[in-house]
């Protein structure tokens, strides 16, 4: 099923494959990107009055806020972009650096539509590599005016003449091209390089990043692009020209406008650690409240929706989805400037992860931490196994240094993972040689993480 047509049920249940509960929050996400294709399904005037529900995510780190507007992208095969809001509070930091998570965004919509496109001319492209090979291997002939053939007996189909002998012979290496033949034979070939890689300006500093980048495109279009030739295998050639091939039957001047129409219709951008740049956020730390409420005043006209100018052409913001998280545990939503709290309508609360969503999350996601260390064993033709109570005492391990240290959700199981199957990983395979069988148990898991536990007091003294 095509993914912009899912319902806000089905949407949950594709969330529900990698991030484990909060469901307040998948439901939320869910009914935000099922209004953005029912706006574009109203057939009234009022379609560009609707705006989209932007949401203010709250909630502890490691909790999945991240990992449910990345997934929400993915599934609406979005251009999706993250930053970091407390970077634009940092040294040097000048208002227009706002703009750039929009550029961003329109640059991941182009590299979106063109990675359709290329898919889309894939087959031509191959079929144009296929002769340009061809061309390396066996230089076509031109026909040769008359009394230029080359005297052979005429029996039956047999070739007369050196175009003939040609045609003959590349037929059949087309043949061994197309089966595979020739994977291995090194042939000389054609790479064509940029215009000019670096085109550096003095001055450019006071210069708009938009001209700076729309002026250095100019200059490299200018500059005539040096083919280099390269010795490479027959297979080495095919990926290098590929990419060439598929680039000339693109029109880049189409994948631009669909970019910029999917960026405004279909956009998210996630601002990530909000609460750092509530005016709450310096009471602690002592810092001032002018550049904290200075970026959220730079935040507001593109979060209200603007234009924005980007090298590939002017973007509206009107449509574009925001979703800002933050962890708001020394400031609250209400130190941020009214009018910005009023850009984010929809609030969700995300719970903090228990021992059981522990469990959960390494054994239910399709990319559960047991599976992906299943798979880098299994690579290694290595099988290991995982006990439930392995699993229920590496979800205990991880939630009391969690309770104990600082609790950084489920991020707490990276650790205590990678700590647990380091010394496997290392010996495989020289000292455990495939193939092997590896079974976690409880009492592995608790030899081996009993230092970690014992030591974690340890680290609020060392320096």
């Amino acid at each position: 099923m095509d993914s912009t047509y899912l319902t806000p049920q089905q949407i949950v249940k594709e969330l529900d494959k990698y991030i484990v509960g909060q469901y307040e929050a998948k439901r939320n996400v869910a009914i935000a990107l099922r209004n953005r294709w029912r706006r574009m399904n109203v057939k009234s005037e009022i379609q560009n009055e609707i705006v989209p529900n932007n949401i203010l995510m709250i909630g502890a780190t490691g909790v999945g806020k991240t990992e449910i507007a990345r997934r929400l992208a993915k599934i609406a095969d979005a251009p999706f972009v993250k930053v970091e809001a407390s970077k634009f509070t940092e040294v040097g930091y000048v208002g227009r650096d706002v703009e750039s998570m929009v550029r961003d965004l329109v640059e991941q919509s182009v590299n979106l539509v063109k990675a359709r496109k290329k898919e889309e001319v894939k087959e031509k492209a191959a079929q144009a590599v296929e002769e340009v090979i061809l061309d390396a291997l066996i230089p076509p002939m031109r026909s040769k005016p008359a009394g230029f053939a080359v005297a052979t007996e005429a029996q039956g189909d047999e070739p007369t003449t050196d175009v003939e002998l040609n045609e003959r012979t590349r037929n059949l290496f087309r043949d061994k091209i197309k089966n595979g033949e020739l994977e291995d034979r090194k042939i000389e070939i054609n790479i064509k390089g940029s215009g000019n890689p670096g085109v550096g300006m003095i001055g450019a500093g006071m210069m708009d990043e938009v001209s700076m980048m729309n002026l250095q495109d100019m200059l490299s279009g200018m500059m005539p692009k040096k083919a280099r030739k390269r010795k490479v295998t027959v297979g080495e050639a095919r990926k290098i020209l590929l990419e060439e091939e598929a680039a000339k039957l693109i029109d880049m001047d189409e994948v631009k406008e669909e970019a910029i129409r999917r960026a405004e219709d279909a956009g998210i951008i996630f601002i990530d650690e909000i609460d750092k740049i509530a005016s709450g956020a310096s009471k602690k730390g002592g810092g001032p409240d002018v550049s904290r409420e200075g970026v959220q005043r730079d935040l507001l006209p593109i979060v209200e929706g603007s234009t924005v100018n980007t090298k590939y052409g002017v973007i509206k913001t009107d449509h574009v989805l925001f979703v800002a998280a933050g962890a708001f545990h020394i400031s609250k939503p209400s130190d941020l400037i009214p009018e910005l709290q009023g850009r984010f309508p929809i609030r969700v609360e995300l719970t903090n992860l228990t021992k059981e969503d522990f469990v959960r999350i390494l054994k239910e996601p399709r990319n559960a931490l047991t599976k992906q260390y299943q798979a880098l064993f299994e690579a290694e033709g290595v099988h290991i196994t995982f006990d439930d109570d392995a699993i229920d005492e590496i979800a205990q391990t991880a939630f009391g240094i969690n309770a104990e240290v600082e609790n950084i959700g489920a991020r707490r199981l990276h650790t205590v993972m990678s700590k647990l199957l380091n010394e496997f990983l290392f010996d495989v395979p020289d000292k455990i040689t495939p193939p092997a069988q590896l079974t976690i148990t409880r009492q592995l898991v608790h030899d081996k993480l009993n230092g970690l536990v014992k030591n974690r007091d340890l680290s609020e003294y060392i320096l």
